[in-house]
């Protein structure tokens, strides 16, 4: 089979993953690109900025269209965090693959582990936060301020040095410092990884790290295609369900990865 042909295979993979979950294709599109169509891994971060792009992209055009978005918070959000883009871009293009590849193991072990503590029934969130819009928990403007601007720069940095969108830390912060209900925490995130991820494909391109094009194209089709099947999937199967299914296959893929990666720092 062809690399083209195992693109547009497993595009389709992280669309469904993407469409009945709202988040994760980076965080499957980097070890694709790298163990299974031979990218270096800096191709291969900034290849998944396009799946990352495209994705959150039409995903923030479908949940704006439904009413579920705040533009203005999430262009602000997005904004603040162009600027960690830029740094980490610029890293990114300085280090070595293996340390690029052993700090994507690291973030996978991380995130995964913070998706399975959230499956104990005593840590299940409710649907919607007590708070209203406009009631943020940080009361203190200047509070909610610097938790923008501390999280906002924190996506950014990862989203320009390891590819990854961030959802997993934009959502949260817009529940918590800006007390969003999870309907609008979700499309107005969508809104700020589009413009993070945009930027710091930009930046990379112009910093000379080319990914392979046909395989990215083909993998963000059939992943954008993908998104639309997982869509409908999610409506019909319980979400608890879903997610604890996402919880298993990223930590598998983060110790995957981390078993790959780290041997070859030493």
């Amino acid at each position: 089979m062809t690399a083209v042909a195992l693109a547009l295979f497993f595009g389709a993979l992280i669309g469904l993953s993407v469409g009945a979950l709202g988040g994760g294709g980076s965080i499957l599109a980097v070890p694709v690109l790298v163990y299974l169509l031979g990218e270096s891994p800096a191709q291969a971060t900034t290849g998944s900025l396009v799946v990352v792009s495209v994705t959150s992209l039409i995903a923030a055009t479908t949940a704006y269209r439904a009413g579920n978005v705040l533009l203005a918070r999430g262009v602000v959000f997005g904004l603040v965090a162009i600027g960690g883009t830029a740094v980490g871009a610029r890293a990114a293009a300085h280090v070595d693959g293996d340390v690029l590849m052993a700090s994507f193991a690291g973030l996978l072990l991380a995130v995964g582990a913070v998706m399975a503590w959230r499956q104990r029934p005593d840590r299940r969130a409710p649907d919607h936060p007590p708070n209203r819009v406009g009631e943020p928990r940080l009361n203190s403007p200047v509070r909610r301020a610097a938790g923008v601007l501390l999280t906002a720069t924190t996506v950014g940095l990862l989203t320009g040095f390891l590819g990854v969108g961030g959802g997993f830390l934009v959502v949260p912060a817009l529940l918590l410092v800006l007390a969003l209900p999870v309907r609008y925490a979700v499309g107005t995130a969508l809104v700020a990884i589009a413009l993070t991820s945009t930027a710091a494909l930009g930046l990379r391109v112009g910093a000379g790290i080319q990914p392979d094009w046909s395989i990215v194209l083909a993998l963000t089709t059939t992943s954008a295609l993908g998104g639309v099947a997982g869509a409908k999937v999610a409506a019909r199967i319980d979400a608890r369900r879903l997610t604890l299914g996402f919880t298993v296959l990223v930590l598998s893929v983060a110790v995957y990865t981390a078993a790959r990666a780290i041997p070859a720092l030493f």
